[in-house]
Parts: structure tokens; C-alpha cells; sequence
């Protein structure tokens, strides 16, 4: 598929777990729209590796850039939110979401971009997963668990 305006997002992106051993996990809240608490995400940029396109995200949205990064190898197709598809080009309504994990030592304070996010919180990771508005999110954090004994 070809991305002939640099605007649009592609239909490919990262979820990024940030997680202690203790199985804390960090949540950040949405600036357009409050209320809607996730992982680090974001879509990977033209001829970036999903690798870097999680590091990249996490620095952007966190700050955070000492810790552990790990492919969990789980891949995701979902539809695309309503409200968010004007993002991408005319037609597209599905994305296919890779995640990560990265681990800290414990928990640490981060930088938000106000523009993109109001808070942050450190949560018990099963209660973050009932606190996160998507269902791939919440499932990738409930695996957390099963990832930390890999």
C-alpha cells in the first residue's frame, strides 16, 4: 500500500508494556480524550523498524530510555476507532498492532507531551488492564505474567 501524504498514518503501529518485575505498569491518559487510559503507542514512520519505531515512541510519549525493550511477538489486527480514522488514507479501517515490553527496575517518574497526554499512573497490572479503553491493550497486559517468564 502506498503512503502518498506524509499526514496520514500508516495502519501499522507499536504497543509498548512498560512494566516492573513486580508487575506494575504504567499508564498514560489521552489528551484528545480524557478519560481513555493506554500502554505507549504509536505508528511506525516510513522505513522504520518496529523496534525503533517502540523506541521511539517511548521516548516521545515517556521520556523513559534506561530500561530492558523485548519483541513479545504477539501481533494484533483491530479496527480502527470511528473517531480516529480521518488520520489515515480514505479506506482504511484496520490496523495490525506489534508489542513490546519494557522493563524497569520500578517505578519512575516520566515526561508527558501535554499535547498528547494529561497523566500518568502506576497500577498493579491487573488493575491497569480494566482501566485501559482498548481490548488489545488489556490483553497484552494481562500476558504480562506469561512475557516476565520467557
Amino acid at each position: 500500500m502506498r503512503w502518498p501524504n506524509l499526514a496520514e498514518k500508516r495502519p501499522l503501529s507499536v504497543l509498548v508494556v512498560v512494566h516492573t518485575a513486580d508487575l506494575e505498569v504504567l499508564l498514560i491518559e489521552r489528551a484528545d480524550h480524557p478519560g481513555y487510559w493506554q500502554s505507549v503507542t504509536g505508528s511506525l514512520e516510513a522505513g522504520e523498524s518496529l523496534r525503533d519505531a517502540a523506541m521511539r515512541e517511548l521516548y516521545e510519549e515517556t521520556g523513559l530510555q534506561e530500561g530492558t525493550l523485548t519483541d513479545w511477538n504477539i501481533e494484533t489486527e483491530y479496527e480502527i476507532y470511528p473517531e480516529w480514522r480521518h488520520r489515515y488514507a480514505p479506506g482504511v479501517t484496520r490496523n495490525i498492532e506489534h508489542v513490546f515490553g519494557f522493563r524497569l527496575e520500578k517505578p519512575e517518574p516520566v515526561r508527558l507531551s501535554p499535547r498528547e497526554h494529561l497523566d500518568y499512573v502506576w497500577l498493579a497490572h491487573l488493575e491497569a488492564a480494566g482501566r485501559v479503553f482498548s481490548s488489545s491493550n488489556a490483553s497484552a497486559i494481562l500476558k504480562l505474567p506469561e512475557m516476565l517468564n520467557k
